[in-house]
Order: C-alpha cells, then sequence, then structure tokens
C-alpha cells in the first residue's frame, strides 16, 4: 500500500520518514518530496508498505502524531487526478 504522509518538518529525510513506518512493519520505500529548484522538502512524502495489513495500522497509529515536532497527517494515497 502507498501512504501519504503530509505536514512533514523540513528538516525530516527519507530515513526519519522510514523510521517512523518501521515499528509497524516492513516499508519497501520511504520518499520525502522535495522541490528541485531549491532540492528543499515540500513538506509531504510517501511510504510503501507491501502488507496492507501493517500498512493500516501505520495509519492507524500515526494519522495526528508528533514525529519532527509536527503532526502527522497520515493516509492512504490516492490517484493523482489530472485537469485539463
Amino acid at each position: 500500500m502507498r501512504i501519504f504522509v503530509g505536514n512533514l518538518n523540513y528538516r525530516t529525510n527519507d530515513s526519519g520518514l522510514r523510521a517512523a513506518f518501521e515499528p509497524y512493519g516492513d516499508v519497501t520505500e520511504a520518499n520525502v518530496v522535495v522541490d528541485r529548484y531549491t532540492d528543499r522538502s515540500r513538506g509531504f512524502g510517501f511510504v510503501d508498505m507491501p502488507d496492507n495489513s501493517q500498512a493500516e495500522a501505520a495509519i492507524n497509529a500515526l494519522n495526528g502524531q508528533e514525529v519532527d515536532e509536527r503532526k502527522l497527517t497520515v493516509n492512504e494515497s490516492q490517484p493523482k487526478t489530472r485537469s485539463f
């Protein structure tokens, strides 16, 4: 399952994001999205967990919890819709 993580501290990096989710199960990928021009975090990221029950446990445990002094918004990632 792909998980959206919002309201990240700008100092949080990929390994910090991974560390927050690993207590709940296997993490195959954790990425903080960065601005391509400034190389600064955009304040959100994505985590991939192969086991849906572990992913749900992580979402329930971390949504609204403080990580790196910021309360996270954590939910299942939704496909991006394009508007023309």
